[in-house]
């Protein structure tokens, strides 16, 4: 869902690696597997930093999706290209019955490995119930699931309380729909629940082999993987925070794959490095500025609107991404279902409309928090609103935060630091659906992922109903009013979608992505 990520637990994971010297890496898989696996060609990409979570149903960033899809096996997965189109993975076959009904038989001969057995129809069953029944931070990927009957060992049915339209372009193929072993997870976890950074058991095309935080993650081929062969024997995934420092690691030849910023696409695409391709893709993700609606500064509606008319998108814009980045009208991108032509406040602002709502409020000499991460992006997204606020006298102090903090502001179950937060700058990723772009500002998600701790009986009634809706006009103006109700609270000033542009060593490999410019290592091929 986003792309977040906290620190790792100090506890050390490297029991799983070769550098300890023992003798067995991360499900029971013997050393001298792994370093077999290791020989061959190897992919160097950069990562935005190290995962926090590797259990699918509870992933927290969606970096840790690419990882996972290397290391887990889904019903479906998405089709590298520039369409958004699904394929089948481990289900030989998939239908949907009806509206509320999805059969589906798995191929046979996918095994987990440490001796864990072969994938079966009660691993599914296992893998997407214990979603609902942990209460994961993103349970609401399986909307309204409300169990998997087993048919016999490959075969089962996805039960579904009510039509959920998201499922086959978010649930399925993307995080929660990866399986993972009943046997392993119950063995190795209270009750089936999180197993964070360490996967009990493997079911895909590689496993972790080593892993040293903040230096690297390797991945190598699974000796037991019966699929199609994937086109190189290792990746190497390097956790680079900042664009910038990405950018120049390319430069000096440590990754062969990785994101560059929006500010430098032109100068990369009149002169490349050498051996150099540059590609953009069209982005899902969503740039926002957002306000705690529950701290005492801003719960006044006055303040909160003097604050999104006070800024000027445009300016941000070609000041941050080099004129290359477009406004947003909200959190639903240009291409899917309900992306409104127009927001209800001007991307340029009025600064004389900031002043009068101020006067409304009666506040002067107002000083306010701004919460940034670390990415010089964001910084420099969070001067220009220091600049920008300035003009009608609020005093703006930018804290600037590595993710490991950042990621934490909102969340209760993290502690009190929700209570502080006031003004933040946030980036959500999101997928080709648009519930994807407005279910984690429901009520419910206050405190999780509602940051701007925004409510709305109507915003929630709307976002129940618009999954069940399979007419694309009318999921439209579900979403339109969705997107007003959240512009119309003044906790929102949306900025951009951004876009998503790559550069590959072409000596190195022909590289495959989604339609969003997210990579596909499993179709990565050797050059």
């Amino acid at each position: 869902m986003t792309d977040i990520a906290c620190d790792v637990s100090r506890r050390a994971f490297l029991k799983t690696g070769a550098a300890l010297g023992g003798g067995i890496v991360a499900a029971g898989m013997p050393l001298s597997q792994a370093i077999w696996a290791a020989e061959g060609k190897v992919l160097n990409a950069r990562i935005v930093r190290d995962p926090r979570k590797l259990d699918p149903g509870f992933y927290s960033a969606a970096s840790e999706i690419d990882l996972m899809n290397c290391i887990y096996s889904k019903l479906i997965r998405y089709k590298p290209g520039s369409e958004w189109t699904w394929e089948l993975e481990a289900a030989e076959k998939i239908e949907q019955v009806d509206p509320t009904h999805i059969r589906f038989q798995l191929k046979k001969g996918i095994k987990f490995s440490g001796g864990h057995g072969e994938m079966t129809a009660k691993d599914v069953k296992f893998s997407f119930e214990r979603v609902i029944k942990h209460d994961s931070p993103v349970k609401v990927e399986w909307g309204s699931l409300d169990r998997v009957e087993i048919e016999d060992d490959y075969t089962g049915v996805i039960v579904l309380k009510t039509p959920f339209v998201p499922v086959w372009n978010i649930t399925l193929p993307y995080g929660v729909g990866h399986i993972v072993s009943e046997n392993a997870v119950m063995k190795t976890t209270k009750n089936g629940g999180d197993f964070g950074t360490t996967p009990p058991a493997f079911s895909g095309p590689y496993v972790i082999a080593d892993w040293k935080l903040n230096q690297y993650l390797l991945l190598t081929r699974n000796p037991e993987w019966s699929g199609p062969r994937p086109g190189f024997d290792e990746l190497r995934i390097l956790p680079i925070g900042d664009e910038k420092t990405a950018e120049r690691a390319y430069e000096a030849g440590d990754v062969d794959f990785s994101h560059i910023t929006l500010d430098s696409l032109a100068a990369f695409k009149s002169n490349p490095p050498a051996h150099t391709k540059v590609e953009e893709r069209p982005s899902l993700a969503y740039v926002w500025i957002g306000m705690n609606m529950d701290h005492p500064k801003l719960k006044d509606i006055n303040v909160r609107k003097a604050i999104q008319w006070a800024i000027n998108v445009p300016q941000i814009l070609d000041a941050v991404y080099a004129g290359q980045a477009a406004v947003a009208t909200g959190t639903i991108a240009p291409g899917l279902v309900g992306h409104r032509k127009k927001a209800l406040v001007p991307p340029e602002g009025d600064l004389t409309k900031a002043m009068d709502y101020l006067v409304s409020a009666d506040v002067t000499d107002l000083t306010l928090s701004l919460d940034c991460r670390n990415g010089s992006t964001f910084v420099a997204i969070a001067e220009m609103v220091q600049a920008q606020l300035s003009q009608i006298g609020i005093t703006v102090e930018v804290n600037v935060q590595d993710s490991g903090s950042f990621y934490t502001i909102g969340m209760e179950s993290e502690g009190d630091r929700w209570k502080e937060m006031q003004l933040i700058i946030n980036s959500y990723s999101s997928l080709p659906d648009p519930y994807s772009a407005t279910t984690y500002f429901v009520s419910e998600q206050v405190g999780v992922w509602n940051w701007e701790r925004f409510r709305s009986e109507r915003f929630d009634e709307l976002n129940a109903k618009a999954v069940t809706v399979s007419d694309p006009l009318e999921r439209a103006k579900l979403y339109y009013e969705m997107q007003d109700l959240m512009e119309d609270s003044g906790a929102y000033r949306f900025l951009t979608h951004e876009g998503t542009p790559f550069m590959y060593r072409t000596t190195q490999l022909q590289a495959a992505t989604r339609p969003d410019g997210s990579p596909q290592y499993l179709d990565f091929k050797p050059a």
